[in-house]
């Protein structure tokens, strides 16, 4: 009887403890919600944007823009598609089996084009194929055209030229996950293939493939992604793709609507690109056995080693080392007359500012999101979790425009408020200022940090949660002594992945930076527009070598652990 009495104080709504316990509840499940919502609000502004344009305007999008563009978008994704393909699995093929001179700096090496934006490489690539271009004609009037082709330049410029420069920088987004996934598939299966007669390649066909499928297809959707985020690189090869599309839809003609309309076309493309990988994947993982003896690797000799060598220096070289040489060598050339002193360091500092205050704010978010999720999982918890990790699929541009209704009436709301108590007008706090650009690396970034972290947390059983709340630790407790010191080193590595992305991200810091404030991917793109890339060549080179450090991290992390899927 005692100690039914004492159960019911301590649980009574009575108990201060209880109280502030209770409080700390709906804290971190509003949290979880304000995650969510945050990602859900501009797409919900989307389609009421999108809604109030003319019947002249839909007339416009439907029958004018959205054919060419939609033509443009799926033949671009295409060719990625292919060429990160091949270049993905048969670096990954090489790597994981083979062994040859050379075969441990290169597995690295094959994830270094990630630390180059796309947009960045077709600067680059336009820019050596339109000083080499001069020389090849003059070659080709000597000699004849069959030896020496003209048509460079103006390939690059071209979309089968874009959907080859993107897929040499976005392949490592399948090398990584293939690679690890055939690492983890032990040997067993491949050993028995092999005396059973099986070369090699068929090996690869009928055993490594199929287990590898649910690592190919996240790799695949995210290199579609990347692909449908960017604008830099489109805009600049001719490509008119939606972003680029939505783009000049809202700022050239002055069609927010079309804009709007043209963004709900491309996220049904992505809706279905999600689905299509959701069931290519299923509910499968990575198969392999724990107990399994690993891969052992066949050596490479002579013809075959050089074979393998160059398969996979040729994207290295194409999607790493050219570029980052060129803007060694015009940055050397450049930095003094092109470029002061004050302006660098005014880009600098915007750059580090808003990437910092949006990395606190992704891990901060991501932490609450998790740590709810742990102690206090149900189902609407779950459901505003799984809409927060939504964010990454929402290009910047779509962001852009939804983010204005929501933006503008908190903005409104405030104003308001401020003149009621005080009579006095105020501006604008959110719009044209830097928080929009915050909030959008907020929610376009808050996956990497919750997966990340996720795999942090992954390290902690719930069984020592468990184990620590039967000896009466209270959550906040178990937290502190248990997640917190194992946690450290993911929400280092989360800090610096969505750091560095903030940092490449163009397309949302191009519609939504302050006035007269540029970060350095938008001095970049500015100088690109006019045609004097190479004066923007320094602060191209903060962004590689910025980039470099969390590409290296990748292939830690997809070496360490194994992928469940976006």
């Amino acid at each position: 009887m005692t100690s039914r009495s004492s159960r019911l104080k301590v649980d009574t709504p009575l108990s201060g403890g209880s109280r502030r316990f209770s409080g700390h509840i709906l804290g971190l499940k509003a949290g979880v919600w304000f995650a969510g919502l945050l990602v859900a609000a501009p797409l919900l502004s989307l389609v009421l944007i999108a809604i109030t344009g003319t019947p002249s305007v839909l007339g416009h999008t439907l029958l004018v823009t959205l054919p060419m563009t939609a033509r443009d978008t799926i033949w671009l994704l295409a060719g990625v598609t292919v060429v990160a393909t091949v270049l993905g699995l048969s670096t990954a093929w090489i790597v994981s089996l083979f062994d040859f001179p050379g075969r441990r700096i290169l597995s690295v090496a094959l994830a270094m084009p990630l630390a180059v934006p796309t947009y960045l490489v077709a600067y680059v690539y336009v820019a050596l194929l339109d000083a080499i271009n001069p020389g090849l004609s003059l070659s080709a009037h000597w000699f004849g055209t069959e030896w020496f082709p003209t048509g460079l330049a103006s390939f690059a410029r071209s979309l089968p030229g874009a959907a080859l420069i993107m897929g040499f920088v976005l392949f490592p987004y399948i090398y990584l996950p293939v690679q690890s996934a055939i690492t983890r598939q032990g040997a067993n299966l491949k050993d028995a293939a092999r005396l059973l007669g099986a070369t090699p390649y068929r090996v690869f066909t009928t055993i490594i493939l199929p287990l590898s499928r649910p690592a190919f297809a996240l790799g695949l959707t995210l290199v579609l992604l990347e692909t449908l985020n960017d604008i830099g690189a489109s805009d600049y090869l001719g490509v008119q793709t939606f972003t680029v599309s939505i783009y000049t839809t809202w700022l050239n003609r002055g069609s927010l609507p079309g804009a709007a309309q043209l963004a709900m076309g491309l996220m049904s493309f992505i809706g279905i690109l999600l689905f299509l990988e959701h069931r290519a994947r299923g509910d499968r993982r990575f198969a392999y056995q724990r107990q399994t003896r690993p891969v052992s690797r066949r050596q490479l000799r002579g013809w075959g080693a050089i074979g393998a060598v160059t398969i996979c220096l040729i994207p290295v070289m194409i999607g790493f080392l050219l570029p980052i040489s060129f803007l060694i060598i015009q940055s050397v050339k450049r930095f003094e007359q092109a470029l002061s002193a004050d302006v660098l360091a005014g880009q600098l500092a915007s750059t580090l500012a808003f990437s910092g205050i949006a990395t606190a704010s992704v891990v901060i978010l991501s932490l609450i999101v998790l740590v709810t999720l742990r102690f206090f999982g149900s189902f609407d918890i779950s459901l505003a979790g799984k809409l927060a990790t939504f964010g990454y699929a929402v290009p910047g541009t779509v962001l852009a425009i939804g983010l204005l209704g929501p933006l503008a009436g908190f903005d409104n709301m405030i104003a308001n408020l401020f003149r009621e108590l005080t009579h006095q007008r105020i501006g604008l706090l959110l719009m044209g200022s830097g928080a929009a650009l915050v909030i959008a690396y907020t929610i376009r970034f808050m996956t990497i940090g919750i997966g990340a972290l996720g795999a942090g947390y992954a390290k902690a059983p719930k069984s020592l949660d468990d184990a620590a709340r039967v000896l009466g630790r209270s959550p906040g407790a178990v937290f502190s002594e248990i997640h917190w010191p194992l946690l450290k080193p993911a929400i280092a590595i989360a800090s610096l992945l969505v750091f560095i992305d903030a940092i490449k991200e163009l397309p949302a810091t191009l519609l939504l930076r302050p006035l007269n404030i540029e970060t350095l991917a938008t001095y970049v793109y500015s100088e690109a527009s006019r045609g004097t890339f190479e004066n923007g060549a320094v602060s191209a080179l903060f962004i590689v070598l910025a980039g470099t450090i969390p590409a290296i991290i990748s292939v830690r992390l997809f070496d360490q652990r194994s992928i469940k899927g976006f």
